[in-house]
């Protein structure tokens, strides 16, 4: 299978990536099938092959999740932009705290909105009690 994905050819410290063409299966210091384009993050440089990638895409290439993003960002190919897998420790522990404070705040809204119906279910049967005893 075809993968398009980045390959890293900046120095150290210096990232600098190249989108290519490659089997899946194989390193991604290989050589690659073809060369789409380059990516500089340090300088926002990007350089992309449009109808080379649309066409290895319409053969069957699937991009890798990085590759897609950048792709989307640039129109060449459409649909939801894919998350980032890797989420470290802090920031999953950050997420699931979050979490849990949004259910603890819909938990409670629930309760309050129980209490509310309940108060005008009494208030009116107080009020259909006070009618009664005036007639």
């Amino acid at each position: 299978m075809l993968k398009i994905r980045l390959q890293r050819i900046g120095k150290k410290n210096e990232p600098h990536f190249r989108l290519v063409l490659t089997e899946k299966s194989s390193a991604v210091k290989n050589k690659a099938l073809e060369i789409l384009g380059h990516y500089n993050p340090r300088q926002k440089d990007k350089s992309f092959k449009k109808d080379r990638i649309l066409y290895w895409i319409s053969v069957g290439a699937q991009p890798s999740d990085t590759a897609f993003n950048l792709l989307h960002n640039e129109n060449i190919v459409e649909g939801k932009k894919i998350e980032n897998k890797k989420i470290s420790k802090r920031k999953r522990e950050e997420i699931k705290k979050q979490k849990e404070e949004e259910k603890k705040k819909e938990t409670e809204a629930k309760k309050a909105a129980a209490e509310a119906k309940k108060a005008e279910a009494a208030a009116a049967e107080a009020a259909k009690t006070e009618e009664a005893k005036a007639e």
